[in-house]
């Protein structure tokens, strides 16, 4: 059977149920979002003259948290727009329309009898075919399906999305004894094309797979912790960035996910286990009494850390009382900082004789053997266990990329010497005389499984520019960027500069890079595999070059900069910008020229120089404006004061999208620039873009001249700037930089309607660009930004 889902419910409109909501919303689906009736009437629905027959008292549940998803942060929704394809009702009077959905999520309360009489509910009205599903976090999936029908059964499974459904990758996919194998494999390939997930088979046990290591290693920390005598803050110190896992490390974590629900998902596991295992998922008597007392986190006001003003203070597990927030400075914290490369800070910090080494040790041992022990319990294989703690929990390395870090041999010897109970499968591959969990051949990746290594499946939708450059696809490199041969003849261009920074290398690197694909490509994609696209120009660079009066070379740059963007703009093969994340001031201006974008869902674009006291200098102005212009509906009489105001203030205001959908209202992507659900799969989608262009017989765009406001159009623009200005919104500075940008937009000193060239006005954005460098308090913003990391107002 072929499935599509074309339309969808979600029954449950908690926090998941509607972050699941918003999420399919992102990707187009319409959304049938129900939940109970309201047992009563509430004061305000009184006041209001509603009934128990009012659809807004009997819709309560799901209409409010419609109206929360626009005032969550981080925002569940790409574009608020979205909203409107989902659907608010309840399950007395709308049940009926789950008739025309393709999918129906169940995310109801954590209750096993609960979910059966809503699953005999969807059985009375489903459509044959459609494909059923429970977002639980642990309760059995097989339990649930006792009972129903046949074609029930076979289009029943367990989809765990992780909270918050649009950032988290993971989706964990748990198929029951008799689940169709075709459904199993359309939610795969539907999870990761589709919802843009990483999709991992888990196996219907407690927690599935995430969870139950997840929990399981942040208890083990907790107990670890009041055992060895650290603090909150200590703890966290170590557990974070500097080991690979995310900036809220285990207390921070704890805290953004509320103790109540984590002490639920502990429970889970709890109940249902025995022994030692049982012994670790019991919560400790502190954290019983701060959720007694209500501490549960962020969403109570306090839990492991309390802000108090600027200051955040942590909990003292002992007195139950709040003090400042320490860190665990160590001889091996300070070394592990030289080390290159992740693998070798944790290794060096594993075995270090310190406190923080004694800590690292004492958590990683039992994690990392307690991963192996549930190796065929929870998940199929290592792979998996893997890639669910990198997707669900954001660690870098999963538990056995991590025990391969820290040297399988040397950690098993001194594991069996404290007396841990290695798993004998380990053992065994061990005395075989395999040593890692992984080995790399020939460019490519095998892992061990049964006695022997199987290569590890990769999506072919998955471009791996380490791997190619491993198997010799690397063209040319310099210290800022690569030409990288991606196949199919087609070119990508790769920044890995600090902070994909642009800088003359990458400027060189751009010229040639068009110069190869215009003589030997199809097309070339901009794009890589760091943690941002690209956080502008190299702004160290510039502030030196400013404060030793060096104004011909920061020209010059921004010269070079600007004809790199014409050429890219002008290329007679199809360039692909393939923006991701923080794509700021000079990573937008990249992107603009560019004969197509293909952006991430989650990209963050915006040319936010006033921010240091700048404008941009690369073209940003005026391709942002002529995008503008040329996003309008042809043959429909406009406004040119009105697109002159929009991009005024988008660039003045140093708007930055919140997503990939954000920034096509934002006018930095076109109606015809594509947005990428899933961003593994974001440079393959631009390197078809680049092939679909080529092959529809790809020409530069014609050099058309471009109409401007003018003088008229420059003081309108500066009215505004002037009026905050006089009410004390904007200080002097603000206004000098206003008025530059002014200028430039409105295309100088010619009369309303003048039609300038291309070159007139990049040579009006590099003089006003180079006039404010000069200037001390902008160089006062830059020098604050380097140093504090955020703008100065001055």
């Amino acid at each position: 059977m072929t499935h599509r889902i074309q339309k969808a419910a979600v029954l449950g409109s908690g926090v998941m149920g509607s972050g699941i909501a918003a999420h399919l919303a992102n990707i187009g689906i319409p959304t049938l979002l129900l939940d109970i009736v309201p047992r009563e009437l509430t004061e305000e629905d009184k006041a209001k003259g509603l009934t128990t027959e009012s659809n807004a008292f009997r819709n309560r549940m799901s209409e409010n948290a419609l109206k929360k998803l626009l005032k969550q942060k981080p925002a569940p929704l790409t574009s608020k727009q979205n909203l409107s394809l989902i659907t608010a009702g309840n399950f007395e009077d709308d049940m009926e329309k789950i008739s025309e959905c393709d999918w129906v999520i169940e995310v109801v309360v954590e209750n096993l009898d609960i979910k059966k009489k809503v699953f005999e509910q969807v059985e009375q009205h489903r459509k044959p075919g459609s494909i059923i599903s429970s977002n639980t976090s642990g309760i059995s999936i097989e339990a649930m399906a006792e009972g129903r029908s046949e074609d029930f059964q076979k289009n029943f499974l367990g989809t765990h999305f992780f909270n918050p459904p649009r950032y988290l990758k993971l989706l964990e996919v748990i198929p029951t004894k008799k689940t169709d194998r075709d459904v199993v494999d359309f939610m795969k390939t539907f999870g990761e094309d589709a919802l843009g997930k990483g999709v991992v088979f888990a196996k219907d046990t407690p927690n599935f797979i995430a969870n139950r290591i997840g929990t399981y290693g942040l208890l083990v920390t907790v107990q670890e912790m009041l055992k060895g005598g650290y603090s909150v803050g200590e703890v966290d110190s170590i557990t974070g960035p500097l080991i690979g896992r995310p900036k809220s490390a285990t207390f921070r974590t704890l805290d953004v996910v509320g103790l109540d629900t984590f002490a639920h998902v502990a429970k889970n596991v709890y109940d249902q286990v025995d022994g030692d295992e049982k012994k670790v998922f019991e919560v400790p008597a502190f954290m019983q009494k701060m959720l007694d007392n209500g501490w549960l986190g962020s969403k109570s006001g306090q839990g492991f850390f309390l802000k108090q003003g600027k200051e955040i203070l942590e909990l003292d597990p002992e007195t139950l009382e709040y003090g400042p927030r320490k860190k665990l400075k160590t001889a091996s914290v300070e070394m592990s900082k030289n080390e290159k490369g992740l693998r070798n800070k944790i290794k060096s910090l594993a075995y270090a004789k310190d406190k923080a080494g004694s800590l690292l040790w004492n958590i990683l041992s039992p994690v990392l053997t307690y991963s192996a022990q549930l190796h065929g319990e929870i998940a199929d294989d290592i792979v998996a266990i893997d890639r669910a703690m990198k997707w669900g929990f954001g660690w870098e390395l999963g538990p056995f990329e991590t025990w391969d870090s820290i040297g399988v041999e040397r950690s098993v010897t001194r594991m069996k010497e404290e007396g841990v109970t290695v798993p004998q499968w380990v053992e065994d591959m061990l005395e075989a005389g395999h040593t890692h969990f992984y080995k790399e051949e020939e460019g490519e990746l095998y892992f061990y499984h049964n006695g022997e290594y199987k290569l590890v499946e990769r999506n072919p939708k998955v471009i791996d520019l380490k791997l190619l450059k491993k198997q010799g696809k690397l063209l040319k490199k310099n210290s800022g960027a690569s030409l990288i041969d991606i196949g199919d003849g087609v070119a990508l261009l790769e920044f890995h500069s600090p902070n994909n920074a642009i800088g003359l290398d990458i400027i060189q690197m751009i010229n040639y890079a068009v110069d190869e694909v215009e003589k030997n490509f199809k097309g070339l994609v901009i794009g890589n595999q760091a943690k941002n696209f690209c956080v502008g120009a190299n702004l160290a660079m510039i502030l030196m070059e400013a404060q030793d009066d060096n104004v011909f070379e920061i020209d010059m740059v921004v010269r070079h900069f600007q004809q790199a963007m014409m050429k890219v703009k002008y290329s007679t093969k199809p360039v692909v910008a393939a923006p991701f994340g923080m794509t700021l001031g000079g990573g937008s201006e990249v992107c603009l020229p560019a004969a197509h974008i293909q952006s991430s869902m989650e990209t963050y674009m915006g040319l936010v120089e006033v921010g240091v006291g700048l404008i941009p200098g690369g073209g940003g102005n005026k391709e942002l404006y002529m995008k503008h212009l040329a996003n309008l509906p042809n043959g429909v009489e406009f406004d040119l004061q009105k697109v002159a105001n929009k991009v005024f203030e988008t660039i003045a205001m140093a708007k930055v999208s919140t997503s990939g959908d954000e920034a096509r209202e934002n006018n930095f992507l076109s109606k015809a620039d594509g947005v990428s659900v899933n961003g593994d799969h974001l440079l393959y989608d631009a390197k078809q873009a680049a092939i679909a262009l080529y092959e529809s017989g790809y020409k530069a765009p014609i050099r058309k001249k471009v109409p401007v406001t003018g003088e008229t159009g420059y003081g309108t623009l500066l009215l505004g700037a002037q009026s905050m200005y006089q009410s004390g919104f904007i200080s002097e500075h603000d206004l000098l930089i206003a008025k530059k940008l002014a200028y430039v937009i409105a295309g100088g000193k010619v009369p309303f309607g003048t039609e300038v060239d291309e070159q007139y006005l990049l040579d009006l954005e590099r003089e006003a660009f180079l006039s404010l460098i000069a200037q001390p308090k902008s160089q006062q913003r830059m020098q604050h930004m380097l140093v504090k990391g955020k703008p100065l107002r001055n």
